[in-house]
């Protein structure tokens, strides 16, 4: 059983035979790793920690419908509308995830190399608006604004190390948060000739 991903290995996604001095690989994350995933995990923890604690001191029951929101989406809706589009995806010697956002999440929806529909923005979007906003109805009925205000700064802290350290390198550019460069996407997609087709075909039936 694989861990993750060959890192000398080219994505199957990739025309390249080799990854040994290929200039994507210090531009992006084209592979990952077992040091990436902690760091993934340390950051979103502080948010999830935070917010569970505020939801265990109104009521311990009120964890459960966050849990099965958290389950639902990062393993089923999240992999549908937006997994689906990442080069990651199209890796067939495992149907599971190997990424740092949702590792280990099943494969069960077809590979797509386009871009996300409108419709899959706003599902992507205001699902994760509706776990994080959870917490916080809860804070606001037990008149925790402490909570609140820490649970804002610990969001706003984890969002920007997110954009800074992880979305700046990533290669599912369908996704809106995605930072990428465009002559860095350029670059990346000149290695990766099919998914570089299949968006240019959408731009024309756009």
């Amino acid at each position: 059983m694989k861990f993750f991903l060959d890192p000398e290995k080219p994505l199957e996604t990739c025309q390249e035979t080799s990854c040994a001095g290929c200039n994507v690989n210090n531009e992006l994350n084209c592979h990952f790793n077992l040091h990436q995933l902690i760091q993934f995990i340390m950051n979103v923890s502080l948010v999830i920690i935070f917010g569970g604690i505020a939801l265990y001191y109104y009521n311990p029951l009120t964890i459960i419908p966050w849990i099965v929101m958290f389950l639902l989406y990062f393993g089923l809706v999240e992999i549908r509308v937006m997994c689906s589009h990442c080069p990651h995806y199209a890796e067939t010697e495992t149907s599971t995830l190997k990424c740092w956002a949702n590792y280990g999440s099943p494969k069960i929806w077809k590979y797509r190399p386009v871009t996300m529909s409108s419709a899959e923005k706003i599902v992507f979007i205001l699902s994760i608006l509706i776990i994080w906003i959870y917490p916080v109805i809860f804070m606001i009925l037990s008149q925790n604004y402490v909570f609140i205000i820490l649970y804002f700064v610990f969001s706003t802290f984890v969002f920007y190390l997110m954009r800074d350290k992880m979305c700046r390198i990533c290669i599912n550019f369908a996704c809106p948060l995605n930072i990428v460069d465009t002559s860095t996407r350029e670059n990346f997609l000149k290695h990766n000739p099919e998914i570089e087709d299949a968006w240019e075909k959408e731009k024309l039936r756009n």
